[in-house]
């Protein structure tokens, strides 16, 4: 077990229940598809960034506990499935986590996640105590956190998020720093955000192999 460093806090749901918002215009079958694609491209990314010394997967979905712990990472069987901020504090009580001195809490889709967005986000944090905050291309939510160190605050995901996790660290004595990195300000929640995806990944010349497949698929 690490005793310090960074550790990475993967939470997924399970795919049966994600992505409903999709349903309109994607069946499940799709939805499913296009959800393990998309956790497979940010393992693929957290795998691949310089910084990070572990990395901790919580999910309640077989396939994606399988594929963390293909990929090196170590995992948390999470079969309540309520939410986020509750998968994100089950990871953060990993030994793996209490040990670190940081903390990198990401989501599972956002595929078009650069390694070098990661890299730069750890090489510019704070010393602790410490949060970044990413937010979402809304700067309404929050697409990842950086917390040094891991319990520096509370992590309370969904809407307004961006308000509620700058407010709390600061209530923490926390230096505060609002990062803005375009490879994680797109999550895949509703319609009009799976169009942006198709369009941002357009203009992109690799990464989210597994996601573009994906898409394709659903297009046949």
């Amino acid at each position: 077990m690490a005793e310090s460093g960074t550790v990475a806090i993967l939470p997924v749901k399970r795919f049966d229940a994600a992505k409903q918002r999709l349903s309109e215009g994607v069946a499940p079958a799709g939805r499913r598809e296009l959800a393990a694609a998309m956790v497979s491209d940010v393992l693929g990314a957290l795998r691949d960034a310089g910084g990070l010394d572990a990395l901790v997967v919580v999910s309640g979905e077989p396939a994606v506990l399988e594929a963390a712990q293909d990929a090196g990472a170590e995992t948390v069987r999470d079969d309540r499935d309520d939410g986020q901020s509750a998968a994100v504090l089950r990871g953060l009580a990993h030994p793996r986590a209490r040990g670190a001195d940081r903390a990198l809490l990401v989501p599972g889709d956002c595929p078009a996640l650069d390694p070098a967005d990661i890299e730069r986000l750890l090489a510019g944090a704070a010393p602790a105590p410490s949060v970044a905050v990413v937010p979402d291309r809304h700067e309404t939510g929050t697409n990842a956190l950086l917390l040094a160190p891991p319990d520096v605050i509370v992590p309370a995901f969904g809407p307004g998020s961006m308000a509620r996790h700058t407010e709390a660290a600061h209530g923490a004595g926390a230096t505060v720093h609002v990062e803005r990195l375009a490879s994680l300000a797109l999550d895949v929640d509703t319609p009009d955000d799976l169009r942006a995806l198709r369009e941002m990944l357009e203009g992109l010349p690799g990464g989210a192999t597994a996601t573009r497949a994906a898409l394709a698929a659903l297009d046949r």
